[in-house]
């Protein structure tokens, strides 16, 4: 190949006469197109990683090879790549969940040559049908494998993804001549090394060299800033006060999606022009999203980590985190998003107080629990057919994405695996490697003493970040909070909270009231736990839509209610009580309650009992006690639907005076807890309740957990 082809490729990939390689990039190109290498390529974004990749394909293709086949996490980041490559004339197509009904016609022009790059999710990999059909041809002729984000490769890294790991076998599938390359802006030494070490497994068991290409990782057009308001109602009224006049548009993270979507309802009733991107965002409503946010026609997406890799928009003016995310390496691949081909982007962290528990959630759920793990394996190889992940979920006690997730490392692990109708055990020994797990979670706990260390740092931010992701040519940057006020410079950003703006933030943080949907399906297999209930839940067993004060997770009342149920027992606090009165005075029930009955608590009898019967008195109900707890103990949080059925439904029972007094009641009755999580609780209780001859039943609870 000529000097001149590859950079032929690159001027007509962006569409200019002029363009020339950033430094690193046509070395890149030459070890993969003419040297048909692996490589490790750990740049900023916005550096061009993609350019690598796409000139590569081009090259390749004109050698006469094989498509490109490219291993993508997000369908965001799909949707710029397909876009990016057929602007560059690279006829590229993807197989995801979302184009199901696309799957044929890509099938078919893989089979005539007609794609030069399919980008698939590494969930495709280990789809049975593409593994089987279509998977074995793409390794035998693919021209170039990418793997991008290959962070997610390592569990290691901040994002983890246990499907990234199956990339391995596919590895060790590969002719000896493809050459394939790994691209990622935020890795650590320990990553590098993890991600190498996994890129250099051969067919033959002979290892290949792979070459690490490794840029600084600072941008210059960063201002880095925290701002570390304690109170929920400075931070928002900051963000009151100041969003208008940040540069352009941008992203505000959250740590949740309660978050997101609640402090987008927040800045949208204050006049700013904002929206939610969360999970629970469906895939047409993003793309409308990322592309209002690249055309400015909103001024930020309130968002979650759904929006995060490979979301390209080069002139994002700013980057806000209300709540910090659990590693400085995670921080620094958001904050990335911003100045990519700016003179000037804006990034402030505004911490809360409640971020280390949402750290430690997000941690212990990513991580297998060795009794559990044994539990799936049991279960798959005593029923000796695929169980379907709903079928399991009635014989292990987990949530349908915890075990969903543990399914998905053990496949990796070679202890179950996917096939046509659920999963199945494979027999092979499997042993739980707990000291590597120990390793692990005692790195992700060393991460989030770091982030706290960012935010409480006197030293230049930017430096920070860099040696925390260990970048050798980490240097003081000269324009973060910290640079300027070792100068003796006032901060670049402004403290400053508008009163007007503070009594906004106050008012909507005072608000309460969230609605609890009442179930309507009893869970799958409930007979193998011994409960008889399956199907919907009649209309004379249901309860009622019911209402909570607030979330655990709420800006406003949010850390008020976890001190609360996290402290030792004692009567409802005044201002907590008359909130609650306000959220029955909003509440618009068809037919007021004419009675009061309180869940019985092992934890917070006097808190529940007290709220009560002061929401009795107030309105003027009747109060007629509490249910009778038969039993205790309890399985705690955590568990599956099935399994929370199971452990509330003899855990209380009504009374006999409670009964007689129910046959009295001509109404509905008020239904007051502390705490709704799954709503199975309050779910018997109202099956049990209108058992006993309440007509309705409303449930009621301080907070729901999200």
């Amino acid at each position: 190949m000529t000097n001149d082809a590859p950079l032929a490729a690159l001027r007509r990939l962006v569409g200019s006469p002029d363009a020339d390689f950033r430094d690193g990039q046509a070395e890149a190109i030459h070890a993969l197109a003419d040297e048909r290498r692996r490589a490790l390529v750990v740049q900023r974004t916005g550096w061009g990683k993609s350019a690598v990749y796409f000139v590569t394909t081009m090259l390749r293709r004109a050698q006469g090879a094989g498509p490109t086949l490219i291993v993508s996490p997000l369908l965001a980041l799909m949707r710029d790549q397909i876009g990016a490559a057929e602007r560059a004339g690279i006829r590229a197509v993807t197989m995801n969940s979302s184009n199901a009904t696309e799957w044929e016609d890509v099938r078919e022009a893989l089979r005539t040559d007609s794609v030069d790059l399919l980008l698939v999710s590494p969930e495709r990999l280990n789809n049975p049908s593409f593994r089987e059909n279509q998977l074995p041809a793409l390794a035998e002729r693919c021209g170039l494998l990418v793997i991008d984000e290959a962070h997610c490769i390592s569990d290691w890294g901040h994002d983890f993804r246990p499907d990234y790991r199956r990339i391995r076998d596919l590895l060790a599938e590969l002719p000896s001549g493809t050459p394939v390359l790994a691209t990622t802006a935020t890795a650590n030494a320990r990553v590098v090394a993890d991600v190498a070490e996994q890129l250099s497994v051969g067919a033959d068991g002979v290892p290949h060299e792979v070459l690490t290409l490794r840029g600084g990782l600072a941008r210059d057009s960063l201002r880095l800033g925290v701002l570390p308001m304690a109170s929920p109602v400075q931070r928002l009224g900051w963000l009151h006060t100041h969003l208008a006049d940040l540069p352009g548009s941008g992203i505000i993270y959250t740590l949740t999606v309660a978050g997101a979507e609640d402090l987008a309802g927040s800045l949208r009733a204050a006049g700013h022009e904002v929206a939610a991107y969360t999970g629970r965002t469906d895939t047409a409503e993003r793309e409308v999203l990322e592309g209002r946010l690249r055309a400015n026609d909103v001024k930020a997406l309130i968002a979650t980590s759904a929006l995060g890799m490979g979301f390209d928009k080069p002139d994002l003016g700013f980057v806000l985190h209300l709540g910090a995310p659990s590693s400085p390496v995670a921080y620094y691949q958001q904050v990335g998003r911003a100045g990519r081909a700016t003179d000037r982007a804006d990034v402030v962290l505004l911490p809360g107080r409640e971020d280390a528990d949402i750290w430690h959630y997000f941690a212990t759920s990513s991580m297998p629990r060795q009794h559990l793990a044994e539990a799936v394996i049991a279960a798959l190889a005593e029923a000796g057919r695929p169980l379907s992940t709903g079928a399991l979920e009635a014989l292990v006690d987990l949530r349908r994405n915890r075990l969903e997730l543990l399914l998905k490392v053990l496949d990796v692990e070679g202890a179950v695996r996917r096939v046509q109708g659920g999963w199945l055990a494979t027999g092979q020994p499997w042993v739980y490697d707990a000291e590597r797990y120990e390793r692990v979670a005692a790195a992700r706990s060393r991460e989030q003493q770091l982030m706290v260390a960012y935010e409480t740092t006197t030293e230049c931010r930017m430096r920070f970040l860099q040696e925390s992701l260990d970048d050798p040519t980490a240097a003081d940057c000269g324009r973060c909070d910290s640079c300027l006020a070792s100068a003796g410079e006032p901060s670049w950003f402004d403290a400053y909270v508008d009163p007007a703006h503070l009594r906004l933030a106050e008012k909507q943080l005072e608000q309460v009231g969230v609605s609890i949907e009442p179930r309507t399906l009893w869970p799958t297999g409930m007979e193998k736990l011994g409960v008889s209930a399956k199907g919907k839940i009649g209309p004379a067993a249901a309860a009622e839509p019911g209402r909570a004060l607030a979330r655990l997770t709420d800006l406003g009342w949010g850390t008020t209610l976890r001190e609360l149920l996290a402290g030792s027992d004692g009567p409802v606090p005044a201002a907590v009580a008359s909130a609650c009165v306000d959220v029955l005075k909003a509440w618009p029930w068809a037919t007021r309650p004419v009675a009061v009955v309180a869940m019985p608590s092992v934890h917070h009898p006097q808190l529940i009992q007290s709220l009560a019967q002061g929401l009795a008195s107030v309105g003027r109900l009747r109060y007629l006690g509490t249910l009778d707890l038969v039993r205790p103990e309890s399985a705690g949080p955590g568990g599956n639907s099935a399994f929370r059925l199971a452990d509330v439904w003899s855990r209380f029972t009504v009374g006999p005076e409670l009964a007689a007094a129910l046959t009295e009641v001509k109404g509905p009755v008020l239904l007051v807890d502390d705490l709704c999580d799954s709503r199975w609780t309050l779910t018997v209780a109202a099956k049990l309740l209108r058992a006993a001859g309440a007509p309705e039943v409303l449930p009621f609870a301080l907070a729901v957990v999200a």
